[in-house]
């Protein structure tokens, strides 16, 4: 089954050599410099269909969707080059694509459990390569150092300091990868969208939000989910307004 989701993959990703993709990538940012956003979106589009989702193009395409007005895009693609461990530029244009949108939330946001707080403040990408790098640096000095003589002593010390720094990061990664499957958080796309009491189309409408708002999916009831917006206010929309980051 894995073997055939990354044959999959791999097929899906060989219509493009990594020559032509950076040629593509070119390309589509030259139009974003012209403000030909249409052709820019293309291009990157064609990127992600094509298995070359990086961060980078993530967040040229969200930067494009910000400039052509459109929030709720432009913050769903933002956050998942955030996700995928994107610089400091992806926090920068969330701020202004949040600054623009009509849902200011007012209440005082609540605060993510200490967890998901560190989770987001880490790229899930750059601690499985520290785990790894570490890890396998610690086993390798240690099946060596019964062949090395004269120094044991120093190359057990550096096992043991990769040792425990491959310990915390292996826990770091587990928790993403907890964070990951247990909580879904996703940006409205619906230029507005009512949220109600119940998972019915006859149920009173609580509150509306608008395109760009972040917010967690907690459960979902045929073609509702109930959602919980930053401040706590929670109610039931369509899913279909909404796309999962």
């Amino acid at each position: 089954m894995i073997a055939a989701v990354l044959a999959a993959i791999l097929a899906q990703g060989s219509y493009y050599t990594a020559e032509e993709a950076q040629s593509l990538f070119s390309q589509a940012n030259d139009a974003y410099d012209r403000e030909d956003y249409a052709t820019a979106r293309e291009g990157y589009q064609k990127l992600l269909d094509h298995g070359f989702g990086g961060p980078d193009v993530l967040f040229n395409l969200g930067t494009n969707f910000l400039a052509q007005g459109d929030l709720g895009a432009a913050v769903l693609y933002l956050e998942r080059a955030r996700r995928a461990g994107g610089a400091s530029d992806v926090d920068a244009n969330l701020a202004l694509a949040r600054s623009k949108q009509l849902d200011q939330i007012v209440g005082g946001p609540s605060e993510d459990p200490f967890l998901q707080r560190v989770v987001g403040a880490t790229s899930e990408n750059a601690v499985a390569w520290l785990f790894l790098a570490a890890w396998e640096l610690s086993l390798l000095l240690i099946m060596l150092r019964r062949f090395v003589s004269g120094r044991r002593i120093l190359t057990a010390v550096v096992a043991g300091s990769a040792l425990a720094i491959a310990l915390p990061a292996g826990l770091l990664l587990v928790a993403h990868m907890y964070v990951r499957e247990t909580i879904s958080e996703a940006v409205v796309m619906a230029r507005t969208l009512p949220a109600r009491e119940l998972p019915k189309d006859s149920a009173k409408v609580s509150f509306e939000v608008h395109s760009g708002l972040k917010l967690r999916l907690l459960e979902r009831s045929g073609k509702f989910v109930k959602v919980r917006l930053p401040n706590g206010l929670e109610g039931w929309t369509e899913l279909d307004g909404v796309a999962e980051i």
